[in-house]
Formats: structure tokens, sequence, C-alpha cells
């Protein structure tokens, strides 16, 4: 089964699938952002919702945290 890219439209970004937010935080950034790296920030702690999706706007708040903390 091909991989379909959502358009922005149907993107939420309370639930962002997380090959979503891989893709789309890599355009953004310049900067290779995989799938792994933000599971393993899951399992640091990073917010998750219960069906696996990311909020952007928690996920950022977490990373600007984790930053000031020096992690």
């Amino acid at each position: 089964m091909p991989e379909t890219n959502p358009s922005p439209a149907q993107i939420s970004p309370t639930a962002i699938a997380v090959a979503d937010a891989a893709r789309i935080l890599t355009s953004l950034s310049g900067v290779a952002i995989t799938e792994q790296m933000i599971r393993d920030d899951f399992a640091d702690g990073a917010p998750a919702n219960a069906d696996g999706t990311l909020n952007l706007v928690h996920y950022a708040a977490w990373l600007v945290k984790e930053m000031a903390s020096g992690n």
C-alpha cells in the first residue's frame, strides 16, 4: 500500500502522526528529523497522545524545556 501524504488541511497540529511530524519538521528546519528521533524523544519523556500521535505545541514546549535544562 503506497504511503499517502495528507494535505496541510488534513493535518491536525494537536494529533499529528509521527511520520508526518518527521516529514514536516525536516522540511521546516532543513535538518533531517526521523521518526526514530521523535520516538526516542517519547522514550525520554516527550508528551505523546494516547493514540501515538503528537501535539506539535506540546512537543515544541517539551523541546524548549529540554534545551533550557541542558538535556
